[in-house]
């Protein structure tokens, strides 16, 4: 006869034992269904590593450069949003240390590529046909792969029939719902930032926001298409033909593949490649002035600019001109902001600080009520600030001393960069970067040579 006690102890034990199993099933529901908690706990767990193995590499003695290949790695595996967010860092070397800008450099085009097979079914699911039927020749090795796509060269037709190099752009696997999940995750973060004092005025809230729009534009490769044709047609307009942007084949382009004109040229940071094609020191240098001044004209002109220059994006081509790619992100102004970014420009290529604190009133950066009590100590503060940046050549500028200043300006007077003008003033970075390397004694931002062609455009603007 069974003792009843030891049944009511199976009984339990069973009971416990289920209730495990329904937990474990729940949990696991949890994470099969809830994408931002997977995201969330996956992140956890990546950047836990990086930092476990960051402390083990200094405790072994290897330094500063322990930290840098950890962060990208760790950047690395989460995948396209943070591999964003690393294409940011490698492009701004006025905003972090040098040895993160190098080691994230990584990540503008060397991110680990999709196999073929996958490359191969996307193509075949968005085009209707393998890509072998629609092309003369695909290499299955990619040209270059980015966060969101990867990048393959292929030899077929264009739109009028003529064959010639092209490059397919294919977008990575279940991106949209992956960047959802993230953009939720950074939120979270963003609004707790947000309430620290000194990062308030950061606006990381914003920064996030503006990601976010930025990073679904990009998704869209058929907006992508229509932005190339308009960047085209602007030039033309201008009657420039010393810069382009690749001609879309629009029969071979969906929302997911990108069928372009393959451009040959190098990239404006490749500084070895570039000397060792002898190109004459001059001559670099008028051609990066062209592609600035190409890119503030269709600003100014048409309230239209690339949003994402960084340096994969940006090359000196064969024949002479600079080629602008990847058009995911693109802004666009109103005519009264159009305004207000040449006078800002104009102001500080002239160093009238004065004049530079009135527009930045009219744009919003700082409250006009706060500025009209005090402009002209704002304007002092931003002479002292801004000022070495309009005077000075770039290998004389040291960012360890301006960029504290700038934060000072900030705190003191509550500025606030709209999110827009944040977008040109990335580009600006990039643009700065690309003439420390190539153009030491040259000033993006106060070279007489670029103001006076902006104040042309301005005037132009009426």
């Amino acid at each position: 006869m069974a003792n009843p006690q030891m049944s009511c102890l199976l009984t339990e034990r069973a009971a416990t034992w289920l209730a495990l199993i329904l937990f474990v099933l729940v949990v696991v529901r949890a994470l099969l269904v809830h994408r931002p908690l997977r995201r969330a706990l996956a992140a956890a767990w990546v950047f836990g590593g990086a930092a476990l193995r960051y402390l083990g590499r200094r405790l072994r003695g290897e330094g500063l450069a322990a930290g840098p290949r950890e962060w990208r790695l760790a950047f690395e595996r989460l995948g396209p949003t943070y591999i964003k967010l690393g294409q940011i860092i490698a492009s701004s070397t006025t905003l972090f240390p040098q040895r993160y800008v190098a080691e994230f450099r990584l990540c503008l085009d060397r991110v680990p590529p999709e196999p073929w097979h996958v490359v191969r079914d996307t193509i075949c699911e968005a085009l209707g046909h393998p890509p072998e039927e629609l092309f003369a020749q695909v290499c299955p090795t990619p040209l270059a792969s980015a966060s969101i796509a990867q990048v393959h060269a292929a030899r077929g037709q264009d739109d009028q029939g003529h064959e010639r190099d092209l490059v397919i752009k294919v977008q990575r696997r279940g991106l949209p719902e992956q960047v959802d999940a993230d953009i939720r995750i950074l939120g979270v973060g963003a609004a707790l930032l947000q309430q620290l004092p000194h990062l308030r005025n950061a606006n990381p809230r914003g920064i996030v926001q503006a990601f976010d729009r930025s990073i679904h534009e990009e998704l869209d490769f058929l907006a992508e298409a229509a932005h190339m044709d308009e960047f085209n047609r602007i030039l033309r307009q201008l009657g420039r033909d010393d810069v382009c942007a690749p001609q879309p084949v629009w029969r071979l382009c969906t929302r997911t593949v990108l069928t372009m004109e393959r451009l040959h040229g190098i990239s404006v940071d490749d500084v070895e490649a570039l000397r060792r094609r002898g190109y004459p020191q001059e001559w670099i240098e008028e051609r990066l002035i062209a592609g600035m001044h190409a890119w503030f004209q269709t600003l100014i002109r048409y309230g239209f600019f690339h949003g994402d220059v960084h340096a994969g994006n940006l090359l000196l081509l064969d024949d002479g001109r600079i080629g602008f790619l990847d058009f995911g992100i693109v802004g666009r102004f109103s005519p009264e902001r159009r305004r207000q970014i040449a006078d800002y420009l104009v102001a500080f290529a002239s160093q009238d600080f004065c004049a530079l604190a009135r527009v930045m009133v009219r744009m919003g950066v700082v409250d006009p009520e706060v500025a009209e009590r005090n402009l002209e100590a704002f304007a002092e503060d931003l002479r002292l600030a801004y000022g070495p940046l309009a005077r000075l050549s770039l290998s004389e500028i040291d960012y360890g001393d301006i960029l504290p200043q700038i934060m000072q300006v900030s705190l003191r007077h509550g500025t606030r960069l709209p999110d827009d003008f944040v977008l040109v003033t990335r580009q600006l970075l990039y643009f700065d970067r690309y003439a420390r390397l190539l153009a030491p004694s040259l000033n993006v931002f106060g070279d007489p040579r670029l103001a006076v062609r902006i104040a042309g455009d301005l005037a132009a603007l009426g």
